[in-house]
């Protein structure tokens, strides 16, 4: 695969122009908040807007510059699979509204960019990077897209993301889409992003919104938030409904935040978060603020679990990040446990793969007839069809095999599925971590997320040295990673996982080790590793 020769000194050009800033004697406060986009926060975004420095019709302009400037020319990361024709015109009306009423809350005007399987009904279309579903418009917002809407957000556009979440092939690549073609990793771009969240995490990390939406099912949000550098929050199954999202599996999807920082992150999951009546696993949802939990002392007298057993040992330079930042954590006052070790981890694969299978063919056949009218398939038998049909552009790299087992599954009462489901919940969550969480009186556990990111391989696919993901993402316990180094330029985060509902208190913690160690590098967008 042919790389572009971009380097440091292009980009830094490029990023110039693509922001506003001419040369260092550009005089004005405008000029310098222009360029301050790169790595600003909401709060800087707010501010910028509270002294009329800076409109959200004005941010709306400049992120779509450069995401023009970075994703469709210079690097070309193809992380943002669609931008909004409506964004701008939005931008202005919530202009107005502050001017006249002041801003609804800390998402007001800003821009926020969101995966290709939340559904908008909007001129925006929703494909989970199908061509299939190129036709299709949603009839009405998902619930989390109408949840960012009511806190005054922009949905500036769609990002690319790993073809229907990573879920057709054992050899599929993450990252590659066949709407989309191959994101790219922002700090080495012949690097994958990981998935399926792949363009969420790449565009946060590239600043191309203040902050992202990603989803997962095992390891769709953490995974690439640790590879590109950002942080990632994965919450309790329940805390965001899931209407209106392209599923997997119901009893493991959810959506969640991918952003610069821990406290963007947490701005952007109190928004999301709430009861919807029409997605029951929702019911026990409650309002919280969770960045008003932040707090830089959260870690002294925190009692943190360190999960070394099948989360260490696959990469000795990703293990010394860890030690690094588990001491850093101890110098803070945490209580280190080490090591713990979560019961069954390497038990429940077999199973959680069958309830998978299972429940991807009954969730997308659902969400085909409700969100998808227009669209050239109905059914999960007519995407397999379609593929076929389209091999050249929709199978080029890599087969569907993973969804014609799905279809070979039968309805959600047969006792097969019944069986892998209680397993699940026995081993994962029953006596798998939250067990652990509650016998050692923890607060939470902490690994390595994931290695750092492999060369894109087109060829042979994904290529993964390990990952902390599954034992939250089948217990429904929430997950963050957070920047905590790097090796040799790559990205490499840190996992805190706790207890289902306790959402708060890991995201807090996580905030406190992120001040602590202040790891995050902007990117910079190198062709490759020499």
């Amino acid at each position: 695969m042919n790389q572009p020769d971009f380097g440091r000194r292009d980009f830094l050009k490029l990023g110039a122009v693509a922001l506003g800033a001419t040369s260092c004697s550009t005089t004005g406060s405008h000029a310098r908040a222009e360029f301050e986009l790169e790595e600003a926060t909401i709060a800087d975004l707010q501010a910028a807007m509270d002294r009329g420095e800076q409109t959200s019709q004005s941010l709306c302009s400049l992120y779509l510059r450069r995401i023009d400037a970075l994703d469709r020319r210079g690097p070309s990361l193809h992380a943002v699979i669609e931008t909004n024709p409506e964004a701008l015109a939005i931008a202005a009306g919530l202009d107005a509204e502050r001017r006249t009423r002041g801003p609804r809350g800390p998402l007001h005007g800003i821009p926020v960019l969101i995966k290709d399987n939340i559904a908008t009904a909007d001129s925006m279309a929703t494909t989970a990077g199908s061509l299939a579903l190129l036709g299709a418009k949603a009839p009405e917002d998902s619930e989390l897209a109408r949840r960012l809407r009511a806190a005054g957000a922009v949905i500036l556009g769609k990002t690319n993301l790993s073809e229907w979440a990573n879920f057709p092939s054992n050899d599929s690549q993450s990252g590659w889409s066949g709407r989309g073609g191959q994101c790219r990793n922002p700090y080495v771009i012949d690097r994958n992003p990981s998935g399926s969240s792949s363009g969420s995490a790449a565009a946060a990390s590239a600043s191309f919104a203040a902050v992202c939406v990603g989803t997962e099912t095992d390891g769709s949000i953490v995974s690439p938030s640790s590879t590109c550098g950002v942080v990632g929050i994965k919450p309790t199954l329940g805390l965001v409904s899931r209407r209106g999202i392209v599923p997997i599996a119901e009893s493991q999807d959810t959506a969640g935040p991918i952003a610069r920082t821990v406290r963007d992150a947490a701005i952007l999951l109190t928004a999301i978060t709430g009861v919807d009546p029409k997605d029951p696993v929702t019911q026990d949802a409650t309002a919280i603020d969770f960045a008003g939990q932040l707090d830089e002392a959260t870690l002294k007298g925190a009692r943190i679990g360190v999960v070394r057993r099948g989360l260490f040992g696959y990469h000795a330079p990703t293990d010394a990040i860890a030690e690094a930042a588990i001491a850093l954590m101890r110098e803070r006052g945490a209580e280190i446990v080490d090591p713990v070790e979560i019961p069954h981890l390497r038990e429940y694969g077999r199973a959680e793969l069958e309830v998978l299978l299972y429940e991807f063919k009954d969730g997308l056949d659902r969400y085909l007839v409700e969100f998808a009218p227009g669209a050239e398939v109905s059914s999960l038998a007519e995407l397999i069809a379609f593929n076929e049909r389209e091999r050249e552009r929709e199978l080029p790299y890599f087969g569907q095999e993973t969804l014609v087992r799905a279809q070979a599954k039968g309805p959600l009462t047969e006792q097969a599925y019944l069986d892998a489901l209680a397993q699940c919940r026995r081993l994962a969550r029953d006596e798998g971590l939250p067990a652990l969480l509650a016998a050692q009186k923890l607060d939470a556990v902490v690994a390595p997320t994931t290695g750092p990111a492999a060369v894109i391989d087109l060829l042979f696919g994904d290529r993964s040295l390990g990952g902390s993901a599954r034992a939250a993402a089948v217990s429904g316990c929430p997950h963050v990673t957070v920047p905590a180094g790097y090796v040799q330029g790559l990205p490499v985060g840190l996992s805190f996982m706790g207890a289902r509902f306790d959402d708060a208190r890991v995201i807090a913690l996580a905030h406190a080790y992120e001040q602590a160690s202040k790891a995050r590098r902007t990117p910079r967008f190198l062709p490759t590793l020499a």
